[in-house]
């Protein structure tokens, strides 16, 4: 039995709902298909795209949605998009694939779909091929309330009023696929078209004038790979130095955010070539020892996430700049009989697992973690959701962001959990995850997942500082390799759990390879 110690007085850092966000790149078949059907298409859609989609996002409270990549972002031009889509030029996906995309879905669509799903619209903006004019222009106009061009243009393509923009990124992954730039010429890259995008949101000068009444658009800067604390170091130092650019609290600073990417990988990445890939296991094939490593890689966000954040509170020790983690989660092989460079996969109650760890993580790294995007929302990686024609089925990984939506916009308490070590000896990790918060009316949800592929454990929690008076509890346990099929559909699903109420808090028994969460209701 595991001793469980939770603290209610213990209130640490707010947990932003966007860390419980998604991403959607034009990526084989997670846009077209996935999401896009179009107007005319017999699958039932709210103005182009799928109603059962749009209908799960809802569900899950999807706080917001980061577009149109991914390295995808930087070959892309904006005005291709806009207008009638008879009018629209093609664009070639060289990055996945190769394939011609007639651009039906565009700026106006996006932003209609987070407006329909009721989530923030977080757009790539291209700095790798791209100008900052045409990201400028781009924000004008989805925001621009003036009688400008780009508000004018959006006029002619049926939309009068402005449209909310939540985040703005400033390239993708500019180390890579966004440019191959070096961290000191992309933090001045970064500043030059921080400043006017700051400009033609309201957000710089302006907003210090009309006293910070401008609805701001956070600006995220693209961050490092993995554990490149280089990068870290030299934009952060690039970032600040020498900047008339102050927030709130003193510091020199002209981001909101620094983003990070960190997939699991179910092996080494220091193959030569593109074997890596191919050499991969597809999601459902795997033994116990790859279960425990595949759990203890994806684990290591938490170190990551520390040594970041210990490089940028060297220079912004007041965490103004969110951590944003906009690329994470599992990367296997694709489906047999898929093409490859669409990145399709399926989802097992080990992607389950994973997502759990991850949220529990993030959740405990709140104070400088302020948005995450899963990669990616639908038929891409590690999805949320699987279509098929018609058909539509909920990952397991969709179930646990059901589990855990309470967390959003909570404030995290302070808690300790007694820990085994499980798995093979060179891949160990802690057997249970967990992170606990309190909402705005006092009352506590807590959110655990058990690691062990084989064994259960029971958790003897203990609550501080308040009376625990009701406890509703749910699961989300299957065979480890199971997974929702069209076939299928139900496999693996939430089911209502027994926990029983205890002296100084409650009692709950965790499954193999399970994740519980639970809602306690507090009294005085």
């Amino acid at each position: 039995m595991a001793k469980y110690l939770i603290n209610y007085l213990d209130k640490k850092s707010h947990i932003n709902k966007n860390i419980y966000g998604h991403f959607c790149e034009h990526l084989g078949r997670l846009v077209y298909d996935g999401i896009w059907v179009g107007r005319e298409s017999p699958i039932p859609n709210v103005n182009g795209v799928r109603r059962d989609v749009v209908e799960a996002l809802k569900q899950i409270r999807v706080p917001i949605m980061r577009w149109p990549g991914g390295c995808f972002a930087d070959t892309y031009h904006w005005k291709d998009g806009v207008g009638p889509q008879s009018e629209r030029r093609p664009i070639a996906n060289r990055y996945w694939g190769g394939s011609l995309e007639d651009n039906s879905f565009g700026t106006d669509e996006f932003m209609t779909l987070c407006e329909e799903v009721g989530c923030g619209a977080y757009l790539s903006g291209n700095l790798g091929s791209g100008t900052i004019r045409e990201m400028v222009e781009w924000v004008e106009y989805i925001r621009d309330e003036l009688d400008t061009p780009m508000a004018r243009l959006r006029r002619k393509n049926g939309r009068d009023r402005p449209y909310k923009l939540e985040a703005f990124g400033i390239g993708n992954e500019v180390w890579g696929c966004g440019g191959q730039m070096r961290p000191q010429y992309y933090a001045d890259q970064y500043r030059q078209a921080a400043h006017f995008i700051n400009t033609a949101t309201g957000s710089g000068i302006s907003e210090m004038i009309n006293g910070g009444k401008t609805e701001k658009t956070k600006l995220i800067a693209s961050g490092p790979n993995h554990e490149d604390y280089h990068f870290t170091e030299e934009f952060m130092k690039g970032l600040t130095a020498d900047s008339f650019m102050f927030n709130a609290a003193g510091c020199q600073i002209m981001a909101d955010g620094l983003s990070l990417h960190y997939y699991t990988f179910p092996g080494r990445m220091d193959t030569a070539g593109g074997g890596f890939f191919s050499a991969m296991p597809v999601a459902d094939q795997f033994n116990e020892e790859q279960w425990y490593q595949l759990l203890k890689t994806t684990a290591k966000i938490d170190e990551i996430i520390t040594r970041h954040d210990s490089i940028m509170s060297h220079y912004d020790p007041q965490k103004t700049v969110g951590l944003m983690v906009d690329e994470w989660g599992s990367w296997y092989r694709t489906e047999p009989g898929t093409n490859p460079a669409h990145l399709f996969q399926q989802n097992t109650m080990r992607d389950a697992i994973l997502a759990a760890i991850n949220l529990n993580i993030f959740n405990k790294h709140s104070d400088r973690v302020k948005l995450t995007t899963i990669a990616q929302m639908v038929n891409v990686l590690q999805s949320i959701i699987l279509t098929e024609g018609d058909k539509m089925i909920l990952t397991p990984t969709y179930h646990v962001y059901d589990m855990y939506k309470d967390h959003q916009d909570s404030t995290l308490l302070g808690s300790f959990i007694e820990n085994k070590q499980v798995g093979p000896e060179n891949a160990r990790l802690n057997q249970i995850f967990e992170s606990c918060s309190v909402d705005a009316a006092g009352n506590m949800l807590c959110t655990l997942c058990n690691t062990s592929i084989d064994a259960s454990e029971t958790i003897a929690a203990t609550v501080y500082g308040a009376d625990v008076k009701g406890v509703e509890a749910t699961i989300l346990c299957a065979d480890p390799h199971a997974k929702n099929t069209f076939d299928a559909p139900d496999a693996v699903g939430v089911k209502a759990w027994k926990a029983e109420l205890t002296g100084g808090g409650f009692q709950v028994e965790l499954p193999a390879a399970s994740v519980v969460s639970l809602k306690l209701k507090a009294g005085g």
